[in-house]
């Protein structure tokens, strides 16, 4: 019982950090961490959802705010804040799904941050953010956890499943981010062209 919990707190605490410095994957660690009680205790696995959950939605706040008060100086380094139209589109969606985009923004490599940057430029009021970002960071958590069951139930041993769920997490994120910049090559040449 004391080591699931000692797993359980270093999971929060691993993908709370993990959303406020972006480049550690938290994906990942709520992946591998399913995969591995799905050998040895399966019933816990609602709890790897919600350290996960709770992680990913305390480091959000954390984030949030860090964006609401110094964001204009990180914003000067997005391209595509500085791009009126894009960011006006964003704030839009916002505004009317709040749930969904901020949702797709978790599961997106490199989304989550300029999607919370344009949520404080659009004034997106706390009490709306805090609301709002609870049901996707808990969808979010599921969505991994769930990857690391699949890994965990198709492998016998529990570091193999492990290791199937963190290269499926970072072949995906991989995938995604060839997607996106292919995306921005082809519409940067089409727009000059």
């Amino acid at each position: 019982m004391i080591d699931e919990l000692a797993t359980l707190g270093w999971l929060l605490l691993i993908v709370a950090f993990g959303a406020i410095v972006p480049i550690v994957p938290t994906g990942a660690a709520v992946s591998g961490t399913a995969a591995l009680v799905f050998h040895e205790r399966p019933f816990t696995i609602g709890l790897v959802i919600a350290a996960g959950a709770l992680g990913a939605y305390a480091g959000d706040l954390v984030m949030y705010a860090m964006c609401r008060f110094g964001g204009v100086q990180l914003a000067r380094r997005l391209r595509w804040l500085r791009d009126e139209e894009h960011l006006t589109s964003v704030k839009e969606r916002l505004k009317a799904r709040q749930v969904p985009v901020l949702l797709v923004s978790r599961l997106i490599p490199g989304g989550r941050v300029p999607v919370l940057l344009a949520a404080a430029f659009a004034g997106i009021p706390w009490r709306t953010f805090v609301v709002a970002n609870a049901p996707a960071c808990a969808l979010w958590s599921a969505v991994y956890a769930a990857i690391g069951l699949a890994g965990g139930s198709i492998f016998p041993e529990p570091w193999q499943g492990v290791v199937a769920a963190i290269v499926l997490i970072l072949l995906v994120n991989q995938a995604i981010t060839w997607w996106n910049k292919w995306r921005d090559i082809t519409s940067t040449s089409s727009a000059s062209g």
